[in-house]
């Protein structure tokens, strides 16, 4: 007999990644203007790959909505950034934190080749902080068993 827990498991072990690029969490500041408007908005971006981004905002806007974006990132002791053009193809509305947010899946359907590497450039960063953190949970279970 099997319990949901079981079933869930079994999903988990069965379950095949459907995106074409892997997705990697990061944290940055965005800038970004819906496409029939000048008016200019900051976001965050939570995650990212070479397909798209989840952009975290107080914004509310319509799924289908083209927005122009410009991601803010560390280079050294530097600030660079690389730009996009993006589609919302979905939205969530997030309240959990006593004010409403939004997030949207934003799919790039213009970038670049020069804006491009820059963006796989930040994602190999983050490839790395991700490996690294992962090596260190590692040291600190063995740490505890000894």
């Amino acid at each position: 007999m099997n319990t949901n827990f079981e079933k869930t498991l079994e999903g988990l072990i069965h379950f095949k990644e459907r995106r074409r690029y892997p997705r990697f969490v990061i944290d940055l500041p965005l800038e970004y203007q819906i496409k029939s408007n000048s008016n200019a908005h900051g976001g965050l971006v939570l995650n990212a790959s070479e397909a798209g981004l989840l952009l975290y905002s107080t914004q509310d806007m319509p799924v289908g909505a083209k927005l122009k974006i410009t991601v803010l990132f560390p280079k050294g002791f530097e600030l660079a950034n690389f730009e996009a053009i993006g589609e919302i193809i979905w939205k969530n509305l997030d309240q959990n934190k006593g004010w409403e947010a939004h997030q949207y899946g934003l799919k790039f359907i213009q970038i670049s080749q020069e804006d491009h590497l820059k963006l796989r450039q930040v994602l190999n960063v983050g490839l790395n902080i991700e490996e690294m953190s992962g090596i260190n949970e590692i040291q600190t279970c063995m740490a505890t068993k000894l």
